[in-house]
């Protein structure tokens, strides 16, 4: 068998599932604002507690560490997908803040636990190389998926309610969980992976750049669509007509991004993000156009996926067996502030909207100042 075959096997398991279980992410997302607002009736408030639920899987992913010990990654990554679609299935089901509080709690458990598994195997299966652009081809592939999802919601909400919709697109990744359970993609020719947290004060940027990644995301998840439905009073079909733009130009991008890492390195990249970042959110703020405020966040999320950077920053300081435990402490401190963040943000939110934004642009500028560092780190420990 040869080696590329193997990673082909890899590949072709990672993309069924990213598919899937981004089809039933991108679903939720899409539908979520609107029904929580229009069926569950929650404010802003209510819709921060929700998101600081969801984040407190990503704050444990440090446990996947722990789980590989009596169950493999790949169907750690397979059993999460199953998790992650049965919390999607049922949240049109439970149109109150605690229905929404739970059936986040069970989906986000299912995607943060696969996501870090997905971002392990791909680090440890492709080398430095292969890694970038493996990375950003699976992305786009999440991209087009999205575009589908969009499409479809947008003529599935004609004749369909929530829950019919959230059913179908749960089911799918549970379906394809289940499928990743009978398949085994594993290779015994890598370096075996440390089974226990592992924290180096040698990694101490690759994790200051995580934790403000993590805080700055929170700002752009949580409150940035909820900008566009209570302030510019977008309907669900126009939030779907935006994703789906999103995800076109995302789907062209990110193999352009992946590219550039490998032509022009981390530190370029990252301080194009976080000089861009720094921009919208000044303009999320201020601005009072309902179409600027739609092409601020389309270039927002063109902009989080130079986020790849800071991965593959870390692969190439990192020794070989710490990718798993790194991914899950990655995570983990990714998720310190994520787990405060839309709490305090809803609060300072019911004061004034702008000083929400305004905190990420803080945010974006500490990030720019680190970014700096990076190559210097690459030569020194890489």
């Amino acid at each position: 068998m040869t080696d590329a075959y193997k990673k082909r096997r890899m590949y072709i398991f990672l993309l069924v599932l990213v598919i899937c279980s981004g089809a039933a992410f991108q679903g939720w997302r899409t539908l979520l604002n609107n029904f929580a607002v229009e069926v569950a009736g929650l404010d802003g408030l209510s819709m921060g507690v929700v998101q600081s639920v969801r984040e407190v899987p990503g704050f444990l992913a440090l446990l996947a560490i722990y789980m590989i010990l009596i169950i493999s990654e790949h169907r750690l990554a397979a059993l999460s997908v199953v998790v992650l679609g049965l919390g999607v299935a049922l949240t049109g089901l439970m149109p109150s803040l605690g229905g929404l509080v739970f059936t986040t709690l069970l989906m986000s458990f299912g995607f943060h636990y696969y996501e870090t598994m997905n971002q392990s195997l791909t680090l440890q299966y492709f080398d430095r190389t292969e890694a970038p652009v493996v990375m950003a081809r699976l992305r786009s592939i999440t991209a087009l998926t999205n575009i589908s999802v969009g499409a479809g919601i947008y003529f599935l909400a004609k004749g369909l309610g929530y829950t019919e919709m959230f059913a179908l697109l749960g089911g799918l990744a549970v379906a394809a969980g289940l499928w990743g359970l009978t398949r085994d993609p594993s290779r015994a020719d890598l370096p075996p992976q440390l089974k226990k947290m592992t924290f180096r004060s040698r990694y101490w940027l690759y994790y200051a750049l995580t934790f403000l990644s993590g805080a700055r995301r929170q700002i752009f998840t949580v409150f940035a669509v909820f900008l566009l439905v209570t302030k510019f009073g977008y309907t669900i079909q126009q939030v779907t007509i935006l994703f789906v733009c999103n995800n076109v130009i995302n789907y062209f991008a990110n193999p352009i991004i992946g590219r550039s890492i490998n032509k022009f390195g981390e530190r370029p990249v990252l301080t194009v993000e976080y000089a861009a970042l720094a921009v919208i959110f000044l303009g999320y703020a201020f601005t009072e156009s309902p179409l600027l405020a739609a092409g601020l966040y389309i270039l927002d999320n063109i902009v989080f996926n130079f986020a790849i950077a800071i991965k593959t920053f870390y692969q190439k300081i990192a020794d070989p067996q710490d990718i798993a435990s790194g991914m899950a402490v990655g995570f983990t401190i990714n998720h310190i502030a994520a787990v405060v963040v839309p709490v305090t943000g809803g609060l300072i939110w019911m004061a004034d909207y702008r000083l929400v934004f305004l905190v990420a642009v803080g945010l974006s500028l500490a990030s720019l100042a680190l970014a700096q560092l990076v190559t210097k780190h690459i030569r020194e420990r890489g």
